[in-house]
């Protein structure tokens, strides 16, 4: 991939070429960013964005927690909001105004210091506010779409524009958010709560995680979505998945709805090891199974993998 660094705006903020995005997301896979702007304030982003050339793509990136990068990179601009995005302040008694790279951990811990109860479930998102606002993030039966007021957004003109919560068209895990438009900050509301019942909360949420779900591997977080009636872990233990391999991935046998990567994993692999879930899954069940996990990037050459090389994990 290849762009002249003349035909790129100039910024405040730092602007690298052929960056690695392997290490920024949590499969610890993938190819580089042919662009990775880190800007200083939303100023320095919607600057950026009013000057670049309309046909470079824009990607956000959050803590990469939701994503396997692709082996053969990203093109164009790929955004990553740092510390200056990463702030949460309290707007009334029961509304914090949270930044694009704010984490689910921060914005909880705020939420509960200030009495602010209904902000648990962010604890246990592996993401950014950002992410929780493009995708809908939710867990423990409860979604952004319960708590948002609003978002600031940078369009991908550069325009910056605030959002209402009935302009993002939420549907389970999924807003209407333009393509190549970055979530700068959002408003979440709760209502009033003990923080001594809410750090309860959210204790009970994290040991349920610590239980359920394999949170110290190489994983991108939940696989594919809950299909109607159904919970896609059952799906893919009943299609046999348990514990399934390809190259260095492997469906986790703590929870079959996690790929993992061993340690030497390629995006291909994991991302092919997914598709084999979901072909055993639509086999057995006649249900199709729809990614969670967001893929972007372009594929590089590889092996062809062979029927054999798809192994079962033995006990």
């Amino acid at each position: 991939m290849t762009l002249a660094t003349t035909s790129l705006p100039a910024v405040r903020g730092s602007l690298k070429a052929d960056a690695p995005l392997g290490p920024l997301v949590w499969f610890k896979a993938g190819g580089v960013a042919q662009w990775l702007f880190e800007p200083k304030d939303a100023d320095d982003l919607s600057d950026f964005l009013a000057r670049l050339d309309p046909a470079i793509p824009v990607m956000a990136l959050g803590l990469g927690s939701n994503l396997i990068v692709r082996d053969g990179g990203v093109p164009g601009v790929v955004v990553r909001l740092g510390k200056p995005f990463a702030r949460v302040e309290q707007v009334d008694a029961t509304s914090l105004r949270c930044g694009g790279g704010a984490s689910g951990i921060l914005v909880s811990s705020t939420a509960r210091d200030a009495g602010i109860a209904g902000l648990e479930f962010l604890r246990s998102i592996p993401g950014t506010v950002g992410g929780f606002v493009r995708m809908n993030g939710g867990a423990y039966g409860r979604e952004t779409c319960d708590i948002l007021v609003e978002c600031e957004v940078v369009l991908r003109s550069g325009e910056r524009v605030t959002m209402p919560l009935d302009a993002l068209g939420y549907t389970y895990r999924h807003s209407i958010l333009p393509e190549g438009a970055v979530v700068v900050s959002a408003v979440f509301r709760g209502v009033p709560g003990e923080p001594a019942a809410i750090q309860a909360e959210m204790d009970r949420i994290a040991a349920a995680r610590e239980e359920s779900q394999p949170l110290r591997s190489k994983t991108g977080g939940s696989t594919f979505k809950n299909p109607d009636g159904h919970k896609a872990w059952q799906l893919v233990d009943e299609a046999g998945c348990r514990g399934l391999r390809l190259g260095g991935a492997q469906v986790s046998e703590k929870h079959t709805n996690f790929l993992l990567n061993l340690g030497d994993a390629t995006s291909a692999d994991i991302e092919a090891l997914g598709e084999e879930v979901r072909r055993r899954v639509k086999a057995k069940s006649g249900i199709d199974l729809e990614w969670e996990i967001q893929r972007v990037g372009v594929q590089s050459p590889s092996r062809k993998w062979e029927g054999d090389y798809l192994k079962e994990q033995k006990s």
